[in-house]
């Protein structure tokens, strides 16, 4: 298993037919969410933010093609009708079902297609490696790649899969998260862990700097594995997290390069994701990083904008590409070589990382070139 049907106590199944995908997972124990904080945020994510309060859920839905989003009161009750399907569906409770939805903002759900391919999936839940791919296969959209994360210790398993590849920016992005683990946890404590994992993972991706209305990131603890020790627990989460994070970055829309930005020699952790946030999101940064180009000023320029006191001349930066780091600035003083710095960025990965020299704490954010391909995927999204 590489992701979800790796971690005891969960079956699933899904479809997708064009750009219709449906996906439902069950899974019963202790539960926990984040959500977008759009203020246009989606009738599911209203929905969810009620229900998860009961700390529980016993099985997931998820639809591709539809958001749901700016849909008003019909919206909801579309919704609550979904629910009741997934909860049909998978012969459970209907306020312990989890229901997410992605795609085009400002139309409503087709809840006959809904229940005709939830009234199909129910029949093949399995816990096998071609379950949880058809689950990243229908809740995909633009995405070119499935994304899936399954970290392994001893005695548990955190297993997730995702999607996301445009409107992502910090305060999540446009992704659908699913999470789930074999570990006894009790839902305050998964709250909390996933709330420290979401900051310091999703919420340090930039992909276009836009923000979803969709935004639903859903953990559930199944508990078959028996108690384990939070620290341990908040660790391996945290690493299932980052790795779906980076595979959001990495398959931005129209993305030809990953790229990453590390600061260190902050005054807090937080100030350090500020600035790491600003360079990776900057459009000037991105395109350069597209066309290989080492203008590193603009590095510099974003990171000087981004709110947080720092001494401009105590400032080192590198930059790393297929393998070599190459200096670009060493503490005030410029040392860089164009022609080396430009062959650092040859590769599908290029890393900045930044010294700011003004503290011990650090950061990372990720996000991805921007390319031509970007505006074609999004000038023609709905047509």
């Amino acid at each position: 298993m590489k992701s979800i049907c790796g971690v005891s106590g969960v079956r699933a199944a899904g479809k997708k037919e064009k750009k219709y995908g449906l996906a439902l997972v069950s899974a019963e124990g202790s539960a926990a969410g984040v959500f977008a904080s759009n203020l246009m945020k989606a009738a599911p994510v209203r929905l969810m933010e009620e229900r998860i309060t009961k700390g529980r859920l016993s099985g997931v839905i998820v639809n591709s093609g539809c958001a749901n989003a700016y849909t008003g009161t019909r919206g909801m009750r579309d919704a609550q009708e979904m629910a009741e399907i997934g909860a049909g569906a998978l012969g459970i409770d209907n306020t312990e079902i989890g229901v997410a939805s992605t795609g085009v903002i400002g139309r409503y759900l087709d809840l006959p297609l809904i229940r005709r391919q939830a009234e199909s999936i129910s029949q093949s839940l399995s816990r096998s490696e071609a379950a949880e791919e058809a689950v990243a296969q229908a809740i995909m959209t633009t995405d070119l790649t499935q994304k899936h994360a399954l970290v392994e210790r001893e005695t548990f398993a955190v297993g997730g899969v995702t999607k996301g590849s445009g409107m992502i920016a910090p305060n999540m992005g446009t992704m659908i998260a699913l999470l789930y683990t074999d570990a006894a946890i009790e839902p305050r404590e998964l709250k909390d862990a996933l709330r420290t994992a979401t900051t310091r993972t999703f919420n340090r991706v930039v992909v276009d700097g836009d923000e979803s209305t969709n935004d639903i990131l859903l953990c559930t603890a199944t508990g078959n594995a028996g108690r384990v020790a939070p620290g341990e627990f908040a660790e391996a989460l945290e690493e299932c997290c980052r790795s779906l994070a980076v595979q959001i970055a990495a398959d931005g829309e129209g993305a030809s390069k990953l790229l990453e930005v590390v600061v260190r020699g902050a005054p807090t952790e937080e100030e350090a994701a500020v600035v790491a946030r600003t360079v990776v999101g900057s459009p000037l940064v991105k395109t350069a990083v597209y066309g290989e180009d080492p203008n590193w000023g603009r590095v510099i320029a974003a990171a000087g904008r981004a709110g947080v006191w720092f001494e401009p001349d105590r400032v080192s930066l590198t930059i790393e590409g297929g393998g070599t780091i190459v200096p670009l600035v060493d503490n005030g003083t410029i040392v860089v070589d164009l022609a080396k710095a430009k062959d650092a960025m040859g590769g599908k990965k290029v890393v900045f990382s930044l010294d700011l020299g003004a503290g011990n704490a650090t950061a990372t954010a990720w996000g991805c070139d921007l390319t031509e391909r970007y505006v074609e995927i999004n000038g023609r999204y709905t047509t």
